[in-house]
């Protein structure tokens, strides 16, 4: 047996001996060059090039992919509604080892990080007189990672310290909601309250009956809003119901990355009052400081901290550092005038701008706002054909103001919409 096996190996040429230890070689390239960046469907996902148009078709053009995202975000309800737009809502994010999971990239846990960075920034944005918290769930316990005030920059600070600190633990749905619950229980009627739970795991770790906490919430008028990133959950489902007035569609699980982006945005704007006892609203007064400068430092009665400028309050004359706050001294509402247009605009939002058909493109060569050359129109012929191509997005790239019946781009489009909330076509007018 031995004899035929030294006949067999004599038997390979020069060439087919290189040949197999260069397969060799490659096969433990391959192997260390997988153990180092992890599995294939780990790092390549290339059925994400695929993307659902506003029609339901499928598409994978990159064109296609950017510019139905930009739809889908802007094609949104635009009948006005009474909202809240002082708004006092506290974040909780899951800080258990259920973040530690690779699904979404790099980890569950950053990349809630991450949104929650963004979320602060952009909540802000769209609310600027909000108040704001931020809360954690690890080791079965809530952990305060932010007081509620209406500062971004404090929350981003705290959020980044997160980042050295590793997921651990089981979450606690009951205690977040308890120490939310204490932080919103004194906050003045005339605000709405609210919950916006990141959720990663499949259970909660509580020390008591939850049911009771949800009889409370509702009681404190507190609704709860949950981004699940595992798979849904019958508590989480009911605690939004029972919190919302039976509206259920405050709680989605994220399908993926943009998904989970989009269910947290989707937070920032107001929510509607659905009940006769929110929309009885007493009058708010409020301040419109002054901003001052002055030679020498002096202490903030905010923050007890030695600065040159500030703003005093319009009723007790006390120098606070920055606005939108509540005076320390007398308890004044300080906002500025444009803090109260910026949140206006969720009162009378945009109206959606319509696709314009060929048919009607030669009306425009060029975008209104940003003055971009559009594509030139196509003969009559071509017409139905790319109209079939392309459904869901506009054919000829043009997009049109019911109101002022000016064309723009996408870009335009989404700039108005998501960032001035306001028509350049319609304001020129005026």
């Amino acid at each position: 047996m031995a004899d035929s096996d030294e006949e067999y190996v004599e038997e390979f040429s020069d060439d087919e001996e290189e040949h197999v230890v260069s397969r060799d070689v490659d096969t433990r390239a391959r192997r260390r060059r997988k153990a180092r960046t992890g599995a294939e469907w780990e790092v390549s996902r290339t059925w994400e090039t695929l993307v659902e148009g506003a029609d339901g078709t499928i598409r994978a053009t990159v064109e296609g992919l950017v510019e139905a995202g930009k739809r889908k975000r802007l094609l949104r309800d635009t009948t006005p509604l009474q909202r809240g737009i002082i708004r006092h809502l506290m974040l909780v994010l899951d800080l258990s080892q259920s973040m530690a999971e690779k699904d979404m990239r790099p980890t569950r846990y950053h990349l809630a990080l991450r949104y929650a960075r963004e979320f602060v920034v952009e909540f802000f944005e769209q609310n600027p007189i909000s108040q704001l918290g931020v809360i954690g769930m690890r080791d079965g316990l809530a952990v305060r990672i932010s007081d509620m005030s209406g500062n971004p920059t404090e929350h981003i600070s705290a959020i980044e310290a997160l980042r050295s600190q590793d997921p651990k633990g089981l979450p606690s749905l009951q205690n977040a909601l308890e120490m939310c619950r204490g932080a919103l229980y004194h906050t003045p009627s005339h605000g709405t309250r609210e919950v916006l739970i990141v959720f990663g795991s499949l259970l909660s770790s509580d020390p008591g009956d939850i049911h009771q906490t949800l009889k409370a919430l509702i009681a404190d008028r507190i609704r709860v809003a949950i981004v699940g990133l595992a798979a849904q959950v019958a508590i989480c489902q009911e605690l939004c119901a029972k919190t919302n007035g039976g509206d259920d569609t405050v709680y989605g699980v994220a399908l993926n990355e943009q998904h989970f982006r989009e269910l947290m945005m989707e937070v920032t704007t107001p929510p509607a009052s659905y009940s006769q006892r929110q929309a009885s609203n007493a009058l708010l007064m409020t301040g419109f400081p002054s901003r001052t400068v002055e030679p020498f430092p002096s202490l903030c009665a905010c923050h007890s901290k030695p600065s040159c400028d500030g703003y005093l309050c319009s009723r007790c004359g006390s120098k606070v550092c920055a606005l939108p706050a509540e005076c320390p001294a007398c308890g004044l509402t300080l906002i500025l005038s444009t803090h109260l247009a910026r949140s206006y605009h969720h009162l009378f939002p945009l109206l959606n701008w319509v696709e314009v058909p060929w048919k009607r493109a030669s009306r425009s060569t060029h975008c209104f706002a940003c003055g971009i050359e559009f594509p030139p129109v196509p003969p009559p012929d071509q017409w139905s054909k790319s109209e079939t191509q392309a459904k869901g997005i506009s054919v000829s790239s043009r997009y049109e103001c019911t109101v002022c019946n000016n064309h723009f781009c996408i870009d335009c489009d989404l700039f108005a919409h998501e960032v001035v909330h306001n028509c350049p076509g319609c304001q020129s007018r005026q």
